[in-house]
């Protein structure tokens, strides 16, 4: 069967996945990109792991989130729509994420987005992303880009530093009988918060993680508490949770717990021995499961620290020691 063939056969299964069915999906995509990515099928044979052998959704191994950084990972012969890289110091090596399927992508973050808040067309999006509209090739800008356009927004709403214009925006479309939701890096909504001259404890604030070296990391808490006295109360601080590696968006709607669409999961690995998996509640490192990430690899060992809830919530507790400052992400 021609790769083209064999992809096109699962990929309408993705985004209609199911509990029952996320194991016998989740194996397919594992064993046709065992086959057809190079780097992620050599990646086994050096771990003498045998596809054939994996018969369960616990057995996969996860290829370490370096790769992005140095190899390409994507189905063999496969051209390009897009590529992605990382935010990162400028003396670090960035990932890259050679996107073959816009289309999915886009469904993607779409779906990932109306799980968790509801319909696009109920809400209205303003971005503060100054660090990654710097960029001309950040998936979260055009994660974003593709949202507003979704929702039936009359323009564009990004923002570099210009925060007497945003809060002019946000007063004139409190009017407009929408859910406004505000989408930015920390360091950039401190800034904004700092300065407003009311309160909005209306709005919807999601932050994407990250200081930039503008500021001093904190732990996540202390700055849900400084953006919600800075907005004026608001209920939760909502934050999100991807990278450029995982095509799919993990949300917290409040307190810092994630949760995921249906066709991504995370689990949690022994920092010691990364191919041990260790039981909920243990902290460890962050392996996920993004089934967007069909013509990539669906399977990473994240730097992330964090930890797992029964109900498959998690917490994004830290980075591993050594690992790059990446702006997706808080530190302890």
């Amino acid at each position: 069967m021609p790769i083209d063939s064999e992809f096109a056969k699962i990929r309408p299964q993705i985004l209609r996945i199911s509990e029952n069915n996320f194991e016998e999906i989740a194996l397919a995509v594992y064993r046709l990109q065992t086959k057809h990515i190079p780097i992620y099928r050599q990646f086994q044979e050096l771990l003498k792991i045998k596809a054939d052998q994996v018969n369960l959704v616990s057995q996969i191994p996860f290829l370490p989130i370096q790769f992005f950084k140095t190899n390409k990972i994507c189905v063999s012969g496969a051209s390009e729509e897009a590529v992605f890289q990382s935010s990162g110091t400028t003396d670090a090596q960035l990932s890259r994420h050679f996107v073959n399927d816009l289309e999915l992508y886009k469904k993607s973050c779409l779906q990932g987005f109306e799980h968790f808040f509801g319909p696009i067309n109920h809400h209205h999006l303003l971005a503060l992303l100054p660090s990654y509209l710097e960029r001309s090739n950040s998936s979260l800008v055009y994660m974003t880009k593709y949202l507003m356009q979704c929702s039936g927004q009359d323009s564009e709403d990004f923002y570099l530093h210009d925060f007497a214009k945003l809060e002019s925006r946000i007063l004139e479309l409190r009017a407009s009988g929408r859910k406004l939701v505000l989408l930015g890096v920390s360091y950039a909504l401190l800034d904004f918060a700092e300065q407003l001259s009311q309160e909005f404890p209306d709005l919807i604030v999601i932050e994407t993680g990250g200081m930039k070296g503008r500021r001093r990391e904190m732990i996540r808490e202390e700055l849900h508490k400084l953006l919600q006295q800075g907005f004026g109360t608001v209920a939760a601080i909502c934050s999100e949770y991807g990278m450029t590696e995982l095509l799919s968006q993990s949300y917290s709607l409040g307190l810092g717990r994630f949760q995921s669409p249906p066709w991504k999961r995370v689990f949690i690995r022994d920092v010691q021995d990364p191919l041990k998996q260790l039981a909920t509640k243990a902290t460890g490192a962050l392996n996920i499961i993004d089934l967007a990430n069909l013509y990539s690899c669906s399977f990473i060992a994240t730097d992330d620290l964090g930890k797992k809830a029964e109900d498959g919530s998690f917490e994004v507790l830290g980075r591993l020691d050594h690992s790059d400052i990446r702006g997706c992400n808080l530190m302890l």
